[in-house]
């Protein structure tokens, strides 16, 4: 099988991998048939279930803009994904240009596109790193040669929690990160919830289990729990739709399976 050639050596296209699948579900080209064909599954078990991608990805912009009318200027973006429209970079930079962004993923399709199109962008890069093992973001050199710790930074954990299991103690990876930032920076997540949909979503992460990230969804208070030591900005955790909508949110992608919130260190 020949590749594209943004497909870095070494990587495997005959499993699933999440990072390519969320690609896909927002309509993205850097996924394979195997991912088409596992994001079928998943619909095939919640038809609709990609309404919570968009969902997701709108919570995003709106957290990037409301945390930098809040006066944060740097961004580390762990879990960030395989870049696509409305990137933390440009929407940051384009409401502040001095914003300074750090994406992270464990994926190398998601880092090495995403250093391609940051190529030009001095205020912005892309590292590989395992969400799991914190102190390898927190300490890598580019990261520390982009972002001053003793300044606010916001992380962002979007869509990625629900890949560290209970067992890789995803309160102590959250809490590791939060007491290494300054008064005055934020950590924002979001996180598959089975609050309505426990059927089903126990399905989905069967299948979630054949791919090298299986997942686990939490419940509000569990999501709550993993922002222990900050303080939940209003309205606290709520489907992503219901964090500062915007105005004009009518018809705007909307899904109960995915809950965020932002919490402040003070």
């Amino acid at each position: 099988m020949e590749l594209p050639s943004w497909v870095p050596d070494g990587v495997d296209v005959t499993v699933p991998n999440v990072a390519r699948a969320y690609d896909y579900f927002l309509g993205g080209y850097h996924n394979f048939a195997v991912d088409r064909e596992f994001v079928a599954r998943v619909e095939a078990v919640m038809p609709g279930f990609g309404q919570a991608a968009h969902a997701n990805r709108a919570f995003l912009g709106r957290c990037v803009r409301w945390l930098v009318d809040a006066g944060v200027r740097q961004f580390l973006d762990i879990g960030s994904g395989i870049p696509t429209l409305g990137n933390v970079h440009e929407v940051a930079q384009a409401a502040a240009p001095e914003c300074r962004v750090v994406y992270v993923d464990l994926d190398p399709v998601a880092v090495a596109h995403g250093q391609a199109i940051l190529s030009g962008n001095p205020r912005a890069l892309s590292v590989e790193a395992d969400l799991r093992r914190p102190a390898e973001i927190l300490y890598h050199p580019q990261v520390l040669d982009l972002l001053d710790f003793a300044q606010p930074v916001a992380v962002l954990l979007m869509a990625v929690l629900h890949f560290v299991v209970d067992d890789d103690d995803p309160a102590g990876i959250v809490a590791q990160i939060r007491d290494c930032l300054a008064p005055g920076s934020y950590i924002a997540v979001s996180h598959v919830t089975d609050a309505n949909h426990k059927q089903e979503i126990e399905e989905i992460r069967r299948l979630y289990d054949h791919t090298p990230t299986p997942g686990q969804a939490r419940t509000p208070k569990q999501v709550e729990a993993l922002l222990s030591g900050l303080e939940i900005v209003e309205p606290g955790v709520v489907a992503v739709a219901d964090w500062h909508p915007d105005p004009d949110a009518a018809g705007a992608p909307r899904s109960e399976l995915i809950l965020g919130a932002v919490g402040r260190k003070v």
